[in-house]
């Protein structure tokens, strides 16, 4: 068993990327994009004006970076004016894409990916995600799309897939901040980069996708059995178990264990496997997010603001959308608009609960828009998957309410969807001060970068951010900024403190884990063994299983007939029938001929000692003589014993095999005979 980490990720916008081979099979598990990458480039609405000052205007671009970078921080001037690209996991394509098996897709983030390999020459993996994580991700993949159409109509398409900023030249004229997200810190990075797909590979991709319910047991190839447990961190996002003659395998993403909306961690379906794949990476980043888990930031002020750190992890995060609602409640009372541009499904449906019922508790009649090209369906869609909720959120669905108050709140006009920012009904409809809910989170694409522009002047104004962008860097093309900006890290996977006593309840035999997360310490006397793993490094596994279990048929094993080996406390029996390999499992059937118990050995093993031998041989009336001697092909020793009578015969006997020589067929059988009274056979 092989296993290599090609992308370590780290937060819930970019999960971890591995291959893990297994009994033969090359299993991938998730292909995301880092959308972070995107502030790199710069956001050009249609109806952007672009107002470079005049000595930019009249310069050519590159004239403009040599004198615009020495000794001056990075400027809106800086970014990458062109339609963007898009990176991948980059050493994917060292890979030979017709060599993957299966595709196990952990959460509709790890999703996003997926066209890019689905349309790969020579593809032809069996992809498994769950059926609300395939709906939400096939939701985001067509918004992307449709988001960057728009950035696309303006720069114009590319003519090639090595644009001009890609070449060395353009690079090095890139402040070192830009760089480094265009070519990595070596230059490693710059062959993650490709154009966005289209939508017709991603419904192309969407059929290739094998959906699965909760705790569904699916079998690929006879051979793999996976399942998929709730990891809580958002809908549809789970944990996958592997069943194979080799061993049992658990794959832990980033999980929750209490979640607001989601269903919880199922951690007791991961308990009793042979290895456990920890791909969690969100600790790494634990330390500076309870540090700040919430921070105002404005043009003169960037210090924190708040921190919050509790042991529920439920109530922690229901304190910060606490905080996050009473944020945007006194941004509006003072005559200013919040923009929301969050993507995490959970935490969006969990904040437009809260700040509808505080506006409500404030008395004031403040309009509520979502402003999104797939809004509609996605809201529709999250009253149709009840499996995948908290357990408070199916008590709804028995008492006859709705999962989520999204539905009322529509009925009633608090809330109003559109599909774009340039809707006649949203003109018509559109009042301030407001609250909009709207991508992107990058602050690169979509309606967020129209909505931005409208209102980053005001200093009553709101946007809140999450953590996971660098947010002075996502800011540049705004500036300068008087509306706030309130950034907020919500919790992305489990505690750096549980780590440890839940790998220990797991009770697994191994356990791989990240090189970097080796600050959660392991004692000495743990009940598994800890295997460490490094990005792009392949790490070998010894055998979990010494050999695998088989299963025989009654009627098979009715007809056994043991003998007891004359060197070993040990009774064995030969038997013949079809052999099954279903759902990971050897099966031993009948076959059309059984086995005759009566027959004479077919493998024999141990050492033949010559002086037993020529007892035997002399007992059935064979007279024989031992000579020794070396053979010329192999050097290894070699005994030749020969036969002269009743016909003339001899053995050569070798450390490995024993080679009996006559034209005699009958006395070829005593001496055969013979030997078989001297060894174990079967």
């Amino acid at each position: 068993m092989k296993f290599t980490c090609l992308r370590k990720g780290g937060d819930f916008h970019c999960p971890p990327c591995h291959i893990l081979d297994i009994c033969g099979f090359r299993v991938l598990f998730d292909f995301p994009l880092d959308l972070s990458a995107l502030t790199a480039f710069s956001p050009v609405p249609t109806s952007f004006n672009c107002s470079l000052d005049e000595e930019t205007s009249c310069c050519p671009r590159s004239d403009v970076k040599k004198r615009g970078n020495i000794g001056k921080p990075v400027n809106a001037n800086d970014l990458i004016f062109a339609e963007p690209f898009y990176k991948t996991v980059n050493n994917l394509h060292l890979w030979n894409a017709a060599f993957i098996d299966v595709v196990l897709i952990s959460s509709p983030m790890g999703m996003l990916g997926l066209p890019f390999l689905t349309r790969m020459k020579g593809f032809s993996a069996k992809i498994y995600v769950t059926e609300a994580a395939a709906r939400l991700g096939q939701l985001m993949m067509e918004e992307l799309v449709a988001m960057h159409m728009e950035l696309k109509q303006t720069y114009g398409a590319e003519e090639s897939d090595f644009p001009e900023w890609m070449k060395w030249k353009e690079l090095e004229l890139l402040p070192s901040v830009l760089g480094e997200i265009i070519s990595g810190k070596d230059g490693e990075e710059l062959g993650g980069w490709i154009p966005l797909y289209s939508a017709v590979d991603v419904n192309d991709c969407m059929r290739k996708v094998q959906r699965l319910k909760y705790a569904e047991e699916t079998c690929y190839n006879g051979t793999l059995v996976i399942k998929g447990f709730s990891s809580g961190l958002e809908i549809g996002s789970c944990n996958w178990m592997i069943n194979c003659p080799k061993g049992d395998v658990a794959f832990i993403s980033s999980s929750i264990f209490v979640s607001g909306h989601a269903m919880d961690f199922d951690y007791c379906a991961l308990k009793g496997n042979d290895l456990i794949l920890f791909s969690d990476f969100s600790s790494l980043n634990a330390a500076e997010n309870l540090e700040n888990d919430f921070s105002v930031r404005s043009t003169n002020d960037l210090s924190p603001l708040r921190s919050l750190y509790e042991a529920d992890e439920n109530l922690e995060e229901r304190e910060k959308l606490a905080f996050l609602c009473s944020c945007a409640i006194d941004s509006v009372k003072t005559g200013g608009s919040v923009l929301i541009p969050i993507t995490r499904l959970g935490i969006v449906l969990q904040l437009l609960e809260q700040i509808s019922a505080l506006l409500d508790s404030s008395n004031l009649k403040i309009p509520i828009y979502m402003i999104s090209s797939v809004a509609e369906e996605l809201l529709a869609f999250t009253n149709t998957i009840p499996e995948w909720l908290c357990k408070q959120r199916q008590a709804k669905l028995f008492s006859g309410e709705p999962l989520f108050d999204h539905v009322k709140l529509m009925k009633e006009k608090k809330l109003q969807v559109f599909p774009a920012v340039h809707s006649s009904n949203l003109l018509m409809n559109w009042q301030e001060p407001c609250i909009v809910f709207s991508p992107h989170w990058s602050l690169r694409l979509g309606p967020v970068v129209h909505l931005l522009r409208h209102w980053c002047g005001n200093q009553n104004s709101l946007l809140v951010l999450e953590h996971g962008v660098d947010v002075e860097l996502a800011l540049l093309p705004f500036q300068p900024m008087a509306m706030k900006v309130l950034q907020c890290s919500f919790l992305s996977g489990i505690k750096s403190q549980n780590v440890q006593p839940l790998l220990e309840m797991l009770q697994a035999k191994f356990v791989l884990f990240p090189e970097d997360m080796k600050q959660i310490s392991f004692p000495k006397a743990n009940s598994f063994s800890v295997l460490c793993y490094s990005e792009n490094e392949t790490l070998r596994i010894q055998r979990l299983k010494e050999c695998p279990e088989v299963e025989i048929a009654m009627d098979l094993a009715a007809k056994f007939n043991f003998k007891k080996l004359k060197q070993e406390n040990v009774n064995v029996t030969r038997i013949k029938g079809d052999l099954f390999i279903y759902h990971g499992k050897h099966q031993l059937l009948s076959g059309n001929e059984q086995a005759n118990s009566k027959c004479r050995p077919l493998l024999h093993w141990g050492s033949l000692d010559l002086e037993s031998l020529l007892t035997a041989l002399s007992k059935m009336d064979i007279k024989a003589t031992v000579e020794r001697g070396m053979s010329d092909s192999d050097n290894d020793n070699v005994s030749v014993v020969h036969v002269h009578e009743p016909n003339r015969a001899f053995i050569e006997i070798k450390a490995t095999s024993t080679v009996i020589t006559t034209a005699d067929e009958n006395l070829a059988s005593l001496i055969f005979e013979a030997i078989g009274t001297l060894m174990d056979g079967v």
